[in-house]
């Protein structure tokens, strides 16, 4: 429906909390003033970017109540409206709306990921059930219910076109998915279980956060022994941050996991791996299981107050898979030849070590160590030789010249002509290299600091649409890398890159977006990160390697030979790879699959992974405790089987450009980008892949690119669903 109400209320709203306060530069002296500059029309160039630097945390609340009363003056307005309900007084006025909540919370969702001191997230924990309950009040609205279905059920008479039919039918279904057709006793409930769980997502961050700020310090070097020098120089950067003596090791994947390949010593490996897998389980106040088992109970009263068996049938009905047991049955495709491939991998682990003279059994801190040991036995490849060649510069520069060879897009740096939010962020204009047209602006935010949420992820401070006059689209990336020692260059590992290049793909999805109705840009959750992993492919091209892939000190490109090595190894490690992704994606549906709300998390994790085979010697990506993707918002609960179901479409997508024979196919690339990127949700998922690859995407695709066993049965499932 309204893009506020639909877009907006599930992902900025309640968005993981996170990072330190912003520098802020002169301010106007009222909050009132600062309010209005964060609400109204932004100015400056590019049709106007966020004043970051002019306004402060005190601003927003006033910021939220001002869209909030706009909108909700909006939504009357139309309620009352004495004429027929047409598409263009009723679905088209709404499409209308909002449009300071759109600008209030795309700053607001920064301030909540990148710059949330305790603040902001004293603030997020006050607002959070407030918003909740406004957003469900508008939506569940009886009045707005009755003008919708009227069109509704009047389309096939209207003279609506495809897009005006689809966002007709989209417009409904998605309130009769979110209550609007409970009694008035019920819809009561339904507010009240939204703005609880809107509550706890908030507690359930700001518990995960404390565990996150929490750090590891060494202070004798030798304790550092066989991590890379680059590395321990950024370590002894972060001391030199907290003002601590020695080195710290901050609780994040971009430290713990190049200290679990490289550290020689076997303790540190094993704390720094237990302080990461233990964050939000340590039995205190930050502990989150107890948040959970009420988030898991609160869900359930919700899926069966709108009339779904479980959480997973509520959340997975407007998406590409449909039907739980659907996306469990790909999972369980791959799960079996993932474990096998684990256990060939611990085997040839424990014979390196043997072989040492060790004296260990493999353990979930060993695993990332010796794996790096079997990579230089089997390819006389280390990750430490790539490393060098791998500057965050290059591959920044390397991804935006291949948008610019597929998609004819232009990024050039203009750090410093528009705000930021922080002074390590640096912005680019985008244009169309053809045409000279302006697209937008992308904002890139790179590194790892104290407070910034973890992991790394896309979102636009605009999004594009033709409603209205067509708007400069303002993208972000946001990483956690690690930033390197003052003048030295940022080095990244080969993974590092790969997640460049994914979260880039998400930026390119905007960027490229061409719809009309803001209410038919949204995809399903398992199509999001399918743009993203078809761009994590050209990376290792020849072109962007030969190119980007330079030495830090000498300049001179990366050696053939050292490439070989690389496609060698390509599908190495990929059973340690699937299985940690899988046994997240797989408790995560098992948990949102059932009647019965798990009550303790922490036994139901270790159950279900016993129950499904988890080798001892790897822990799942996520556990539960710390799984934000879950718990920070609805987002990927009951779907980070997403981003396996994504793969399979990735893969498969990927093979039309290798078996046309040249990656950068500009006919394929176009078809691509007409078919699938640019076209929103204007017409069904599956059948815009089917339109771009003339079938559904061949589960065979994704079993070879890891390297596991192919199969005529795997081969024959379809992985897209039609619509029931």
């Amino acid at each position: 429906m309204v893009k506020t109400v639909l877009l907006m209320a599930v992902s900025a709203l309640a968005m993981g909390v996170a990072a330190p306060a912003m520098a802020q530069q002169a301010a106007p002296a009222s909050a009132d003033a600062q309010a209005k500059l964060i609400y109204q029309d932004w100015t400056g160039p590019y049709e106007g970017v966020p004043p970051w630097d002019k306004v402060s945390t005190e601003a927003f609340p006033m910021a939220i109540q001002a869209a909030m009363d706009e909108l909700k003056a909006e939504f009357e307005a139309i309620a009352t409206d004495s004429a027929e309900p047409s598409f263009q007084n009723t679905n088209l006025a709404l499409e209308m709306t909002g449009e300071k909540m759109d600008r209030v919370f795309a700053m607001w969702g920064v301030y909540t990921s990148n710059l949330a001191d305790k603040q902001v997230r004293a603030m997020q924990a006050e607002w959070a059930p407030r918003i909740s309950k406004f957003y469900n009040q508008l939506t569940l609205d009886p009045r707005i219910l009755k003008r919708i279905k009227s069109v509704y059920d009047r389309r096939e008479t209207l003279g609506l076109n495809a897009q005006q039919k689809r966002l007709v039918e989209r417009d409904y279904d998605g309130l009769v998915r979110g209550g609007a057709l409970l009694d008035d006793a019920a819809k009561a409930q339904l507010i009240a279980v939204s703005g609880q769980l809107a509550g706890l997502y908030s507690t359930f961050n700001e518990k995960l956060q404390a565990d996150e700020e929490k750090y590891l310090v060494v202070t004798d070097q030798a304790e550092l022994a066989g991590l890379p020098d680059s590395f321990v120089a950024s370590l002894k950067s972060a001391a030199q941050e907290r003002k601590v003596d020695g080195w710290v090791l901050v609780n994040t994947r971009s430290v713990m996991q190049p200290v679990l390949e490289n550290a020689t010593n076997r303790a540190l490996r094993e704390k720094v791996y237990r302080s990461y897998v233990m964050r939000g389980d340590n039995n205190d106040a930050n502990d989150t299981n107890a948040t959970i088992a009420q988030i898991l109970k609160l869900r359930q009263q919700r899926a069966e107050l709108l009339g779904f068996k479980t959480h997973a049938h509520l959340r997975m009905d407007d998406t590409m898979a449909k039907d739980p047991a659907r996306a469990m049955d790909l999972m369980m495709k791959v799960w079996p030849a993932a474990v096998a491939r684990v256990k060939q991998e611990v085997a040839d682990m424990q014979a390196v070590a043997d072989a040492e003279g060790a004296g260990l059994k493999i353990e979930p801190w060993d695993y990332r160590f010796y794996s790096e040991k079997v990579r230089k036995a089997k390819y006389d490849l280390d990750q430490n030789e790539i490393k060098p060649y791998f500057q965050l510069t290059k591959m920044i520069q390397g991804m935006f010249d291949a948008a610019g060879k597929l998609y004819d897009l232009e990024f050039k740096e203009n750090t410093g002509e528009v705000p930021v939010f922080h002074p390590d962020v640096t912005t680019y204009v985008v244009t169309n290299k053809l045409t000279g047209e302006n697209v937008g602006l992308f904002y890139m935010d790179a590194y790892a600091r104290t407070g910034k949420r973890s992991g790394a992820w896309a979102t636009s401070y605009r999004a594009q649409q033709r409603l209205g006059g067509d708007r400069n689209v303002l993208a972000s990336n946001n990483n956690n890398f690690v930033k390197p020692a003052s003048g030295e260059p940022a080095l990244i590992s080969l993974d590092d890159a790969s997640t460049l290049f994914h979260e880039f793909g998400h930026a390119l999805h905007s960027l490229l977006t061409d719809i009309e109705y803001p209410g038919l840009r949204g995809t399903p959750r398992d199509f999001v990160e399918y743009p993203s992993q078809v761009n994590e492919n050209w990376l290792l091209t020849p072109y962007i390697l030969e190119n980007y892939a330079t030495h830090y000190k000498t300049g001179k490109a990366i050696p053939a030979e050292l490439v070989k090595k690389i496609n060698a190894s390509e599908t190495f490690n990929q059973g340690f790879s699937t299985v940690e992704y899988l046994a997240s994606a797989i408790v995560d549906m098992k948990l949102h699959f059932r009647t019965d709300p798990v009550a303790d998390p922490r036994a139901f994790e270790k159950a279900t992974l016993d129950g499904i085979g988890m080798p001892s010697e790897l822990v799942m990506r996520h556990r539960l405790p710390q799984f934000g993707h879950l718990f920070s918002s609805d987002s990927y609960s009951a779907g980070y089987y997403s981003y396996l179901w994504s793969e399979t479409m990735d893969a498969d997508t990927w093979a039309a450009f290798e078996e046309s024979g040249d990656v950068w196919n500009r006919e394929i690339a176009d078809r691509f980008r007409k078919t699938l990127l640019s076209t929103g949700n204007e017409t069904e998922r599956v059948e815009a892949y089917r339109a771009f690859r003339g079938r559904d995407p061949d589960v065979n695709a994704l079993l070879k690119r890891r390297g596991f066993p192919v199969t005529t049965a795997a081969a024959s499932a379809p992985v897209a669903a039609d619509r029931d």
